[in-house]
């Protein structure tokens, strides 16, 4: 009844359902669209542009690196910890035909984070940028990564231009703090030594895990989740068949200013669109509008992916009003709720309608997404093929249409489950497959589903999930603090701000500026708090636990925003 019901939804040309087993690992995509598309370019970065056929030749010089001077085996972790430059792929790829496991990792972590990523994936090997090396120093002695291979952001330019971007970033910007690796391979030296050596390229079942991305759900510390070569060759091959439709093979231009190490970037520009063979051009810092606008200057872009924050500031800023958008044709918005006045002036500016999406790091991440045929702004879109969603209450019962209740997915990419957490799996993933999203919907009898409210606390900033319970965790380790919680607040630019209450233990004195040197230093940036409140006390339950939602509700109606 539920297929049938999805079935009758997708537009004309659009079959309900694909092959998930089409491609028996990511290693089979990347071999075929790499022969395909050969002499077409894959990646641009900082003025270069590698095609897919030197993007198979490095990614192998890579791999055979790993298999004849490391004792790495099949099935080994390596974190990959890189910001958006052709180093990303190249190691990516690389890892994966050597057989390895890719534990995703964001280059702005702080020590704190890394030590645990590390930890709980059991990683053997760290791929990072050396601005972050010196983070690297510190923690890697704690894990068991054995092996770390360091690049510089310039390292796959031409030598000139190469030594004159790595010193200025190094001697003049001070970007790279002093750090000491003794170990510690160049990238390019791995690239040297691997170049035309024999590569025994993996085959892993489909059921393998081809990636560890780290997540924290919706409560608690990060959990990585289980991503198997199945759950994103089919997601790749789910949003083709729904978002590729008025897609060129080997023609398309997209622009990439989301993270690579994040789901969103990572399955759409590495993985959907290798099968068709488009170009991506890679934005390493999306916070410098100037530079990604100059850069965006020089393309005639078919496409954009981005999230509702860099849609709003684009648009403000007067250059980019300015570009070129003649060969604009589609616009992806995910990552977190995309507003009205936003989708209009993206419309208004570039003549392109955005077509929203909604996805989780448990799902590969995409559910589901407006069809460009047909937008419906303010909704999910409709499920991608081969996707089935329902509704359900607080007793797991199916809503009928039309009714709010917490809704939940089924389908090829549903994560195989939670890195050595069966207790959190079995919490969020039934027998039968059905994937409970945490986040509270409706499903339109058209099909058009949207997004009411999240089920849990998390806060979602600038696309980023934060979680409160790693927040306060990191708090109570400043002396002084008795009690705390972490809300979100609606804020115009990140959709929402952090802001914590603290209750300071009687006779200390604890000021603002302690409390944020201390966030600063012991988490990212997105997650540092914007405000800070100290209380004598805070809501509780009648058992002591601290109501988050009434600190939320009195935020609210200061505001004046209705419930």
């Amino acid at each position: 009844m539920i297929q049938d019901f999805w079935n009758d939804k997708y537009p004309a040309g659009i079959a309900a359902n694909i092959n998930p087993d089409e491609y028996p690992n990511i290693q089979a995509v990347l071999k075929q669209s790499c022969q395909r598309f050969a002499d077409n370019p894959a990646f641009s970065s900082l003025g270069k542009t590698l095609t897919y056929g030197e993007l198979y030749e490095l990614s192998g010089a890579f791999a055979a690196y790993l298999q004849q001077h490391t004792d790495l085996k099949p099935g080994d972790r390596i974190a990959v910890q890189l910001p958006n430059l052709l180093q990303y792929p190249i190691a990516v790829f690389g890892a994966l035909r050597a057989g390895l496991t890719v534990v995703n990792t964001n280059p702005l972590y702080t020590a704190r984070e890394m030590e645990h990523q590390f930890k709980d994936s059991g990683a053997k090997a760290l791929v990072c940028l050396a601005n972050m090396a010196h983070l690297a120093q510190i923690v890697v002695p704690k894990t068991s990564v054995k092996y770390v291979i360091v690049t510089e952001v310039a390292d796959l330019l031409p030598p000139v231009k190469r030594l004159l971007i790595n010193s200025v970033i190094k001697y003049v910007k001070k970007m790279v703090p002093a750090y000491h690796l003794p170990a510690a391979i160049k990238f390019n030296d791995v690239l040297r030594k691997g170049r035309g050596q024999p590569v025994a390229d993996a085959s892993p079942d489909s059921g393998d895990v081809a990636v560890l991305q780290y997540t924290g759900g919706t409560t608690g510390v990060a959990k990585g989740a289980m991503l198997t070569h199945r759950n994103l060759a089919a997601n790749m091959a789910q949003c083709k068949a729904l978002m590729g439709s008025n897609l060129d093979e080997g023609c398309e231009i997209l622009i990439t200013p989301l993270p690579l190490y994040h789901i969103y970037a990572f399955t759409f520009h590495c993985m959907a669109m290798m099968l068709i063979g488009g170009h991506n051009i890679l934005i390493s810092n999306p916070r410098d509008l100037t530079a990604m606008v100059k850069e965006l200057s020089k393309w005639k872009f078919t496409g954009f992916v981005g999230l509702n924050t860099l849609f709003v500031a684009l648009c403000h800023n007067e250059a980019f009003r300015k570009l070129d958008f003649s060969a604009l044709k589609l616009t992806l918005s995910g990552g977190m709720a995309l507003q009205l006045s936003a989708a209009e002036r993206w419309k208004e500016v570039t003549g392109c309608a955005i077509c929203e999406g909604y996805g989780m790091t448990e799902t590969s991440p995409v559910v589901s997404v407006n069809p460009s045929q047909n937008i419906q702004i303010g909704t999910i879109g409709i499920p991608l093929p081969s996707t089935l969603c329902k509704v359900i209450d607080d007793d797991g019962k199916e809503l009928a249409l039309g009714e709010i209740g917490e809704l939940c997915v089924k389908g090829p990419q549903v994560m195989k489950g939670y890195w050595q957490r069966q207790d959190a799996t079995d919490e969020i993933l039934d027998s039968d497959g059905w994937l409970k999203t945490g986040d509270i919907a409706i499903i339109q009898p058209n099909g058009y589903m949207r997004i009411v409210d999240r089920k849990k606390d998390m806060i979602l900033v600038s696309g980023f999930n934060v979680y409160p319970n790693e927040l306060e965790d990191v708090l109570v380790m400043l002396p002084g603090v008795l009690q705390c919680a972490a809300i979100g607040v609606p804020d115009d630019k990140s959709g929402e701000a952090i802001k914590i209450f603290i209750v300071v233990k009687p006779g200390v004195t604890l000021t603002k500026e302690q409390v944020m040197e201390h966030m600063r230093a012991n988490v990212t940036g997105y997650k540092v708090p914007k405000a800070v409140e100290f209380r004598d006390a805070l809501p509780t339950t009648n058992v002591g636990k601290i109501l988050r939602r009434e600190l939320r509700d009195e935020e609210l109606k200061k505001l004046g925003v209705k419930k």
